[in-house]
């Protein structure tokens, strides 16, 4: 990874759909190499994929809570069952492990507080769970899928990329 993958990267994660050449013009190579490099990180798992992100409140999907699990138990066993019976529930974006008090948080994203209880009804029959506790989002205050990458490529940082 050198200055232009960052910089590639840095532009790629504000904006996807960029053209390719505009993209190469403005990390400063031509197409070819650019296109070369950004095959190189998608093989390299770098790139993980490219999507179109989507407004949830645009589409009917007003309501985001974050839900804390607590685990019955800490096994294999558990574990495997729980992670695969929330990977059955798609209103569940995402899912941590966690150090601390809790072991799990996930990000449900539903229409409404009726939609939560339908996900938290499944959610509770998934795994034997010692508590499930949810804070629900009332404003996005920040957000973003951009890594900072200025933290590990210091150019980026000062604009020098």
């Amino acid at each position: 990874m050198d200055k232009f993958d960052y910089r590639i990267l840095d532009i790629l994660q504000k904006d996807a759909s960029i053209a390719l050449i505009e993209l190469a013009g403005r990390v400063g190579l031509s197409t070819t190499p650019c296109w070369r490099r950004i095959q190189r990180m998608k093989e390299d798992g770098v790139i993980q994929a490219q999507v179109t992100l989507c407004n949830p409140a645009t589409l009917g999907l007003g309501l985001t809570a974050f839900v804390t699990v607590k685990a019955a138990r800490h096994d294999d066993g558990w574990t495997t069952h729980f992670l695969d019976g929330v990977a059955g529930i798609p209103e569940v974006l995402e899912v941590y492990r966690m150090a601390g008090e809790v072991d799990y948080l996930l990000k449900v994203v539903v229409t409404d507080i009726a939609g939560y209880d339908r996900v938290y009804k499944r959610l509770i029959q998934v795994a034997e769970l010692v508590d499930v506790s949810s804070g629900f989002v009332m404003e996005v205050v920040r957000y973003t899928t951009a890594l900072p990458l200025e933290q590990i490529y210091e150019p980026l940082k000062a604009g020098k990329a």
